[in-house]
């Protein structure tokens, strides 16, 4: 196919233009599928249900690779004069000036993104008219090498924590090494007070298994501990939405239950694009749908734990 070909491909009420479909941007390697960006198009519009009541309303940050996971990497905030104007946009405060974010509330942006290469959707923790208190926060399960029985482990412990303390959470695999334990918020807590609650939740675990846990930010001071990483949740920063996909072979993120976790074969690269749709089909986060929490409750169980 010529470097001018275009597919058109329907989304709703819109016609998103595919240029350049054949495009290999996830070559064939040890164990790989090739994936073009007809293909990332197709499984962005199969994910679409599932992916988009976790993007609409919040800011996004864009990983674009348009050359394919091989070539050089952007990493996009604001938003480009070409994007259709029908795209929304979220003007927020960064430190002298303000950023244009793009958002994506509809099938017909999700496709146009992968279009322009974004394999990579960073979505924010907080939504667009409320971007100083977020809704969600988020433990990332960081293994000191390629050790998925540990970020299991981890998990395990950090899921009965956040069970004692009332809090719903869910499981995603990361596309890479690790998990993202994910809380959903009532949406009336600032960054500060998230932060300091996850870090103390994360220094209680830790100090409860100090052999296999750390929350240093120093990789040199970690050893072989699995580190607890609590630093997304704060303001502009972001984390990965789920079943977008990363820049690794056929590596999506996927929701998944607690009662996957349990699947000796489960790591972190279990899904693909090839099937990654049919795991969103099972709500593997059923259990925390409408069920966000105020951190008050939350956080003097956390004290009476502490002593």
């Amino acid at each position: 196919m010529s470097r001018d070909a275009v597919r058109t491909v329907r989304a709703g009420r819109r016609s998103v233009e595919v240029h350049r479909p054949d495009k290999v941007l996830f070559p064939a390697g040890s164990g790989t599928e090739e994936y073009t960006k007809a293909d990332l198009v197709d499984y962005y519009h199969s994910v679409a249900p599932f992916v988009l009541p976790h993007l609409r309303g919040r800011p996004l940050m864009l990983e674009r690779r348009p050359d394919g996971v091989d070539g050089p990497r952007f990493m996009q905030k604001n938003t480009p004069e070409h994007y259709p104007d029908w795209i929304a946009r979220a003007e927020v405060a960064k430190e002298g000036g303000t950023v244009r974010h793009t958002v994506c509330d509809d099938t017909a942006t999700l496709l146009y993104l992968a279009d322009q290469a974004a394999l990579t959707l960073h979505r924010w923790l907080s939504r667009v008219g409320a971007v100083q208190t977020p809704d969600l926060m988020v433990f990332d399960l960081d293994p000191a090498g390629d050790d998925f029985p540990a970020v299991r482990e981890a998990a395990v412990l950090l899921g009965g924590l956040l069970d004692e303390l009332k809090l719903p959470s869910a499981l995603m695999t990361t596309g890479s090494r690790g998990l993202h334990v994910v809380v959903p918020l009532n949406g009336r807590h600032g960054f500060d007070e998230v932060r300091e609650f996850a870090r103390d939740v994360a220094d209680v675990l830790a100090a409860g298994h100090p052999d296999r846990l750390t929350t240093a930010a120093r990789k040199k001071d970690r050893g072989d501990r699995l580190y607890l990483d609590i630093q997304r949740n704060a303001y502009a920063q972001t984390a990965v939405a789920p079943y977008t996909v990363r820049a690794l072979p056929g590596a999506p993120v996927t929701p998944l239950s607690w009662d996957q976790l349990d699947d000796p074969a489960l790591h972190a690269r279990r899904w693909t694009i090839a099937d990654a749709a049919d795991q969103a089909r099972t709500r593997p986060w059923a259990r925390i749908t409408g069920r966000a929490r105020s951190l008050g409750p939350a956080r003097r169980r956390l004290d009476a734990l502490r002593g």
